[in-house]
């Protein structure tokens, strides 16, 4: 499982060291990431086996048409990318270029359970400064889950 925030520094190339804990838990899984579009200028990150696991609930759960809009609009859109001997990991330009990160060339991991999710820095508080609201309504509900 993926939990707590990491900022991490992006190089000139497009690559960021990821973070010890989460980097061991990636390469436990495979030595390769799958970045995919999200729609709040935010990548997800996954690790090749919980990819391989997504791949299989679109195939058992989605319709034929489903499938093609699946194809067409997430996997034309994602990349892959191999954890290279230091821990770094390159964002496939094309998505780096959704994330928007600031001066000092930096992003956001987020852990979501069974993915990460990629933000610029500015965006990842702007979103947690939009949702404080709808997170103080429900924190009563969140808190009985704890």
């Amino acid at each position: 499982m993926f939990a707590g925030e990491y900022l991490c520094k992006v190089d000139d190339k497009g690559r960021f060291l990821i973070p010890s804990p989460l980097r061991e838990r990636l390469e436990a899984e495979g030595n390769q990431v799958m970045f995919v579009k999200n729609t709040e200028q935010t990548l997800w990150m996954y690790s090749a086996k919980e990819w391989e696991k997504v791949l299989e609930r679109t195939r058992i759960t989605l319709d034929e048409d489903q499938s093609r809009l699946f194809m067409h609009h997430v996997m034309s859109q994602a990349g892959t990318s191999d954890i290279d001997k230091a821990g770094r990991v390159l964002i496939p330009s094309r998505l780096r270029k959704l994330v928007p990160m600031d001066e000092d060339q930096e992003i956001f991991l987020v852990g979501m359970y069974h993915r990460l999710e990629v933000w610029g820095p500015s965006e990842w508080r702007r979103y947690l400064t939009r949702t404080e609201d709808r997170y103080e309504q429900d924190m009563a509900k969140i808190q009985n889950l704890l």
